[in-house]
């Protein structure tokens, strides 16, 4: 049977302020995963990739990398993984080649061999013709690119991105998207990111976690279905009459023409359109207030789920 990519079991830690930052944590992610791992700042996904990278000690439980215990073996499990961290940490004032290099000087690969191995990563994230300028020269967006290239000289058969594109403009943003998914065909992938447009776009699956809990966990396709109502902002062609009502909708007036509607599960936006047709409203436009991850994402986070 193939070892999960990261398999934790009752993970906990509690820091010497008594802080527990994590509560008997349970989680798996399956070779070939794009798994998204969502939650609110202090949540605990930094505590979590902290104990799988060796940076925090756990308290209790156990956390293993292809079948590799951390305790047991740290090195061998470090070996397995690609770490993007959310902070620049490498030298601003050397060159982007050598940073790559020097990181596969870590794991045992020669010079000659890295700027070998270097060469197509940096040019497929658009890098090799910045190999000679020091890295504080880069731009915010390729220093993050930067980052990626230097967790993946080695192979990493685990990449862990600790919010990759903070910082990283709209285009550039959905071209590392490209990037990664095509990554994701030979190399799993653990996501943080506070972009839950990032997080639908390219997670399979989702886990969120709360003041130190996983409070839900799947496929972000039944994850997303399971919203008890969506939420769309509808723009009229002409002003909304003064006490607007749609019968089975919830509706708050935006402005003039401009209408909040909520729609439960079993109903569908046809059905909308036809409501507003017979009451002689003309749509302009309709769009979701957010996706539908976020909204599944507020509505956790502002409940009272443990």
């Amino acid at each position: 049977m193939t070892a999960p990519a990261i398999h934790i079991t009752g993970l906990s830690k509690t820091y010497s302020g008594g802080t527990q930052a994590l509560k008997s944590v349970d989680l798996e992610v399956k070779q070939g995963d794009f798994f998204g791992l969502l939650g609110a700042n202090g949540a605990g996904k930094t505590t979590i990739i902290g104990i799988l990278t060796g940076l925090v000690k756990k308290s209790e439980g156990t956390a293993k990398i292809f079948g590799v215990d951390i305790d047991e073996d740290h090195n061998k499990a470090k070996r397995l993984m690609g770490v993007v961290p959310q902070e620049f940490n490498f030298n601003i004032f050397e060159k982007v080649l050598d940073i790559v290099v020097q990181q596969a000087g870590y794991f045992g690969l020669p010079r000659k061999q890295a700027i070998e191995k270097a060469r197509p990563i940096l040019e497929v994230l658009d890098l090799w013709g910045k190999r000679s300028a020091k890295a504080m020269q880069l731009s915010g967006g390729m220093k993050r690119r930067l980052m990626i290239a230097r967790a993946l000289i080695h192979e990493p058969k685990l990449l862990i991105l600790d919010e990759p594109t903070a910082g990283v403009d709209v285009e550039l943003r959905r071209g590392m998207w490209d990037y990664l998914r095509e990554l994701n065909k030979e190399t799993t992938i653990l996501l943080t990111t506070h972009y839950l447009e990032e997080a639908e776009a390219l997670c399979d699956k989702i886990a969120i976690i709360k003041t130190g809990e996983i409070v839900r966990e799947g496929s972000t396709r039944q994850l997303t279905q399971s919203l008890e109502e969506r939420h769309y902002v509808v723009q009229l062609k002409t002003d909304a009459p003064a006490g607007l009502q749609i019968n089975g909708y919830r509706l708050k007036v935006l402005g003039d023409s401009r209408l909040e509607i909520s729609l439960k599960a079993d109903q569908s936006l046809n059905e909308l359109v036809s409501e507003l047709e017979r009451q002689k409203l003309t749509l302009h436009d309709i769009a979701p207030k957010a996706n539908r991850l976020e909204q599944l994402f507020m509505n956790i986070i502002n409940s009272d789920e443990a």
